[in-house]
């Protein structure tokens, strides 16, 4: 079994994880030197503009970070597309950058600490230990992998990402807990109390976002969130060339909601008003941001995000990612109360389905796979057949 993370120094980028060299990033974008003054919106102050708020920056950003705790973060903080959620504080908003921080969240430090610990903990095992869990079987409902391969479309030349990954079901938690890994010793305790407390904080995300758009409050509940939760961990050790290689190619999620815990080592990067910028760690933050399922349901109100992972040379960095899943056979199509004469539907109804298979046939390409599902197609991709 070839995983990054077997080997604990690496020398130099072998040819399978080099990238063709209009995918790699540029030089500039792997030190991005924009900072912006952020925001705090608390969650424990009125509802009304606490929904304001996250309306305002779901239109413009699509993105938003949610922090366990606030010390001394009311300064210059980079990226201006994020929410941070923390426990208490809050300052003025500022409202021509359409962002914030939220507060009181309720998600204890101890509780995203101990997962990402013993997260860690697995990657650095032995591969002898870790080989039972080794496969690129995608139905299984735990496995460890190394990378998924990118195939150029023209030359078909093949390269890898930069990244180990475990990819597993996790809620709910006990119907798959018997699944995980026994070692290390603290992956399925703290596993089960991270992601009761992710879906939690999911929950009451999509309610916000539900009243903001004058939905019910539990429009996004049923078949709409449960297909389940999703979680991939990612490791990507240093990288001695990070401008030849990618840790994820330019994306956007697929589902309604993504909750991201990055650490504190530098790697995602979101694309705003055409740049790259990155998305630099804020301590104990959820990254929080909306999907396709999103958009589409909004009926284009709210925005699906493209990002990506970069690398880095001088720290290994491990990600876990949350993915709220609607069920595969779910109708998606735009709220009936987010259309009108004035804004009639931009997208035709499908099912869930059928968008991840379409999803998966033009490799995540966001343009391509919504053009799919259009009723006003982009005009650079001309009329549907």
């Amino acid at each position: 079994m070839e995983l990054l993370s077997n080997t604990s120094v690496h020398h130099a980028v072998p040819d399978e994880y080099v990238m063709p060299p209009e995918k790699r990033p540029e030089n500039e974008e792997l030190v991005d030197p924009c900072t912006v003054t952020l925001p705090v919106i608390d969650l424990a102050t009125a509802r009304h503009l606490v929904v304001d708020e996250i309306m305002e920056a779901g239109k413009e950003f699509g993105f938003f970070q949610a922090r366990t705790s606030i010390n001394h973060y009311y300064h210059q903080l980079p990226i201006p597309c994020f929410f941070l959620v923390g426990l208490n504080a809050s300052i003025d908003c500022c409202k021509q950058l359409s962002c914030a921080q939220v507060v009181n969240h309720g998600v204890g430090e101890d509780v995203v600490t101990g997962f990402r610990s013993a997260a860690a903990e697995f990657f650095a095992m032995p591969a002898e230990e870790k080989l039972p869990y080794h496969s690129g079987d995608l139905s299984k409902p735990f496995r460890v992998d190394t990378s998924t391969a990118y195939v150029d479309d023209v030359d078909h030349r093949s390269s890898r990402y930069w990244r180990d990954y475990l990819q597993l079901q996790c809620f709910p938690t006990d119907r798959f807990e018997a699944d995980w890994p026994g070692k290390p010793d603290a992956f399925r305790g703290s596993l089960t109390a991270y992601a009761a407390a992710v879906q939690q904080l999911a929950a009451t995300v999509v309610g916000l976002v539900s009243e903001g758009l004058g939905l019910d409050e539990s429009f996004f509940r049923g078949e709409l969130s449960g297909g389940g939760t999703v979680m991939n961990v990612n490791w990507y050790p240093p990288c001695p060339d990070p401008s030849l290689t990618m840790g994820l190619l330019p994306h956007c999620d697929r589902p309604f909601l993504t909750v991201l815990s990055q650490g504190d080592v530098s790697g995602l990067q979101a694309k705003h008003r055409g740049r790259w910028i990155t998305v630099h760690p804020v301590p104990n933050a959820f990254v929080i941001n909306l999907g396709h399922m999103m958009e589409i349901v909004t009926n284009g109100l709210l925005h699906s995000v493209e990002h990506r992972a970069v690398t880095n040379s001088s720290a290994a960095r491990l990600s876990v990612v949350s993915v709220i899943m609607p069920e595969m056979d779910s109708r998606i199509e735009p709220a009936a109360e987010l259309v009108s004469e004035e804004e009639p539907p931009k997208f035709r109804p499908f099912l869930f389905r059928e968008f991840n298979q379409a999803y998966a046939d033009v490799a995540a390409n966001r343009e391509d796979v919504l053009h799919r599902f259009r009723i006003h197609p982009n005009p650079r991709h001309g009329p549907v057949e």
